[in-house]
């Protein structure tokens, strides 16, 4: 595969695979990709995933994406173009439990679903990256090309996938796009966070308005931030499909991209949580808790070579909108 080679996605269906797809921001993709007239075929275990968020027009297969066996049969068959990958494991502390669970899975899985594609072909592929590959920020808000130092195992097992990607680009003339969000959040009518355990904020708030949880806990008050508690940056799942399908296309002009995905501007704890008050009308009772190891004050992205690359702007970037989106998710009915 080379420049010249290569086949434009412009004004022609693309065949995806995307790995993952039964997921959060997989699914949301999925149903992004089939709006903007792709063509997509999901493959997920369902370890984590939910068949139900697999969107009308997809098709499914139910399978382990780290079998090479399994994956060759089916990109032999195929036909595809491009390979959005989100198939991962993705909770930080548990990383520093069972870190090779996440190197096996992650960093391995991956190199075998890479050797697949490439025999077969497919020509372009976007992963699914994180913020967690910078570690402690040196300044915020974050740039691309600062120190890639991570402080977990899940960092570290996906920046290995984004070195190796480099190679196969290098190597193979794989066109490949990764993409390091923030703090996903947020929901569509038909897709949400649904992890088991969960670990992440917005939804265990909105398990307090539920009646779910007692009270949310607030680790770290302290923080040099305005209110004491750590910053983060949200980003609507509706925004990070909106920058997977855009990286598809822009994989057109550009045979290698690496971009944050983030609002470029922080919401607090507090924040959040006075917020989901306001949004839900539950006191939602929190209690302040110590700092937990490794967790810095301030994670903000700077996105702009997302704007400049991809043409991408988060439409749903206020907090409210968030939380209220992800509120009706849960709080849907039958």
């Amino acid at each position: 595969m080379n420049e010249a080679s290569s086949k434009s996605t412009k004004g022609r269906v693309v065949r995806t695979i995307v790995t993952g797809g039964a997921g959060y921001i997989g699914s949301a993709t999925a149903a992004a990709l089939l709006l903007a007239g792709h063509e997509v075929t999901v493959v997920d275990d369902l370890s984590t995933g939910h068949r139900d968020a697999v969107p009308d027009g997809a098709g499914f297969v139910r399978a382990d994406v780290t079998d090479p066996a399994v994956m060759d049969a089916l990109v032999a068959d195929g036909g595809f173009d491009a390979c959005l990958h989100f198939a991962a494991l993705i909770e930080a502390g548990e990383s520093m439990r069972t870190p090779e669970r996440f190197f096996t899975v992650n960093t391995a899985g991956s190199a075998r679903l890479l050797e697949v594609l490439v025999r077969h072909g497919v020509e372009r592929f976007v992963l699914s990256s994180t913020a967690a590959v910078y570690g402690e920020p040196t300044r915020v808000p974050i740039a691309e090309d600062d120190p890639l130092v991570p402080t977990n195992a899940y960092g570290e097992s996906k920046l290995l996938v984004e070195r190796m990607l480099a190679w196969h680009h290098r190597i193979h003339g794989l066109r490949v796009a990764s993409l390091r969000y923030f703090n996903a959040a947020g929901a569509t009518p038909e897709r949400g966070e649904r992890h088991d355990p969960e670990t992440h904020l917005i939804p265990l708030v909105l398990q307090v308005a539920l009646g779910e949880r007692e009270r949310i806990a607030i680790y770290g008050s302290d923080y040099p931030t305005p209110d004491g508690t750590a910053v983060r940056d949200y980003v609507h799942v509706v925004d990070l499909a909106d920058a997977h399908v855009r990286a598809l296309t822009a994989l057109d002009r550009e045979s290698a991209i690496v971009c944050n995905l983030g609002n470029g501007s922080g919401f607090s704890v507090r924040q959040v949580v006075e917020t989901a008050r306001r949004v839900t009308g539950h006191p939602i009772p929190a209690e302040e808790a110590p700092r937990r190891a490794g967790d810095p004050a301030e994670l903000v992205a700077s996105s702009q070579r997302a704007r400049d690359l991809l043409g991408w702007r988060p439409r749903h970037p206020e907090l409210e909108t968030i939380i209220t989106d992800a509120w009706r998710f849960v709080h849907r009915g039958p």
